[in-house]
């Protein structure tokens, strides 16, 4: 979801945007400076939007430092003339000047009139804001995009999916799994975790009482999430993931089964195993929680920024032909990194 920064256009930006719209400008470099919208360039009209996008452009783009670019087409709509919405934000700036960025974009478009707005562009190099990276974003819109992995297991669980009736107060068998019963507290710390009053929790199994526990509330940085997962016991925790992904500041949960291999007894191992696809399915089914990614991790170490960040935007490779990947031996496979849908949980043998 996106968040803004209560930054807000300048007077002078304000009266430049009106300009802009009746035709004067062809461009406007728009920069925060002093928790202002200012004009950090702009250029008048010399040939055709194609022929002056390259000259004007590319040479505002600064390596280090993000910006918004409003560059004018020639054609118009029944407001006015229609403009490109440029967030430059290259993968070398701070941190925290792509967060500020990310967070008030929207505040700009609305302070320029999104009406005039005809496509919005995002770039952390060059070629993806040239006049040629423009034209490649225009012929992607116009096609259906692929799946991510994300959407495709969404999709499979969606087919295989198997209806059951799964309270919070009671144990169920069901197809997927076990269904321990949610102690209160945790059913509350994943309430305020939804309405971003916490941004970690943490559950566990009571083994003795079988029933799911709150573990850990603790405020968790991304840094400091590495710390929470325990070296020799199960948990499943759900972090508010805070990052800025392709010119917007998001706010989205992800789920992470944590599960250190062979230090678990056979019994913890096969409960937690169990217990999880019904418990995803309370949280997402009767706490509609949206939950944008699923991962499984046997050691906290690999909570990364650039692994989490990864996880939940995996990189699409279109129109890139893939080698065919020889079988691997027969036997025991690795660790999968995405957890399974509900129709392919294994079930235990006796």
């Amino acid at each position: 979801m996106s968040h803004q920064t209560g930054i807000q256009a300048s007077g002078s930006v304000k009266d430049t945007f009106v300009g802009a719209r009746n035709g004067q400008y062809r461009l406007l470099k728009i920069v925060i400076d002093n928790e202002q919208l200012i004009v950090g360039s702009s250029r008048r009209p010399v040939g055709s939007w194609e022929k002056d996008y390259d000259a004007f452009v590319l040479p505002l783009l600064e390596d280090k430092q993000p910006c918004y670019i409003l560059y004018r087409l020639d054609s118009q709509n029944a407001q006015g003339y229609e403009w490109i919405f440029i967030a430059w934000s290259p993968d070398h700036s701070p941190v925290r000047q792509k967060m500020l960025y990310a967070a008030t974009r929207a505040t700009l478009k609305k302070e320029f009139g999104g009406g005039h707005i005809k496509d919005e562009v995002f770039g952390t190099v060059q070629d993806d804001v040239s006049l040629n990276g423009y034209k490649k974003y225009l012929i992607s819109q116009s096609s259906p995009a692929p799946l991510t992995a994300a959407e495709e297991e969404l999709r499979q669980i969606k087919i295989n999916e198997v209806q059951t009736d799964v309270g919070v107060d009671t144990k169920h068998q069901t197809l997927q799994g076990v269904a321990f019963p949610i102690a209160r507290e945790a059913i509350q710390a994943l309430e305020k975790l939804k309405n971003k009053k916490l941004n970690y929790v943490q559950l566990q199994i009571d083994m003795k009482n079988e029933t799911i526990i709150l573990a850990n509330t603790l405020h968790t940085e991304l840094k400091d999430l590495p710390k929470r997962i325990p070296k020799d016991a199960a948990r499943y925790h759900f972090f508010l993931y805070k990052h800025a992904h392709e010119g917007d500041y998001l706010e989205s949960i992800v789920f992470i089964y944590s599960m250190p291999g062979y230090t678990c007894s056979i019994r913890e191992r096969m409960l937690y195993s169990s217990c999880k696809s019904p418990l995803l399915e309370i949280v997402e089914r009767q706490l509609w929680m949206q939950i944008i990614r699923k991962i499984e991790i046997d050691n906290g170490d690999e909570l990364t920024a650039d692994f989490l960040y990864e996880e939940v935007h995996p990189k699409q490779h279109a129109h890139k032909q893939s080698f065919a990947k020889p079988k691997g031996p027969a036997g025991k496979r690795g660790i999968r990194r995405l957890i399974r849908g509900p129709a392919e949980t294994e079930t235990p043998s006796d």
